[in-house]
């Protein structure tokens, strides 16, 4: 009736995961995704033709007590795969990716052509 329950974390009723928060300077794209309580070493980030992507896996969490039946679980877990398409100012060979706080942090740098300058009028 319902159609199921979802197969991974991005098919998700909730939506994608991980969320993300995308945002630009004059030299970098900013990636923000939030990814808590997943090891660093559980993240894959890859560029490839224009998009960036974001995959790994979130480990099922504990029981809090045997016997416990849960009525709700909103925490979602499992494998998952985010692709986010970038601007073509994108530089695929300047990136750097950080994983702080539950939060990974992906900076793509800008292409030199794509940066504003100022020019000089003669």
């Amino acid at each position: 009736m319902l159609g199921g329950f979802p197969t991974s974390i991005r098919a998700g009723l909730l939506g994608a995961f991980p969320s993300v928060n995308i945002g630009i300077t004059d030299d970098t794209i900013e990636i923000v995704a939030f990814a808590p309580d997943i090891h660093p070493a559980e993240l894959e980030v890859a560029i490839d033709r224009g998009l960036l992507t974001i995959s790994g896996e979130r480990e099922r969490a504990p029981a809090p007590r045997d016997g416990l039946r849960t009525y709700t679980q909103e925490r979602v877990f499992g494998s998952f795969r985010r692709v986010l398409e970038l601007p073509q100012t994108a530089d695929p060979d300047a990136v750097d990716a950080r994983y702080s706080n539950g939060c990974l942090t992906v900076s793509v740098g800008k292409r030199d052509a794509s940066k504003p300058r100022a020019i000089a009028i003669q």
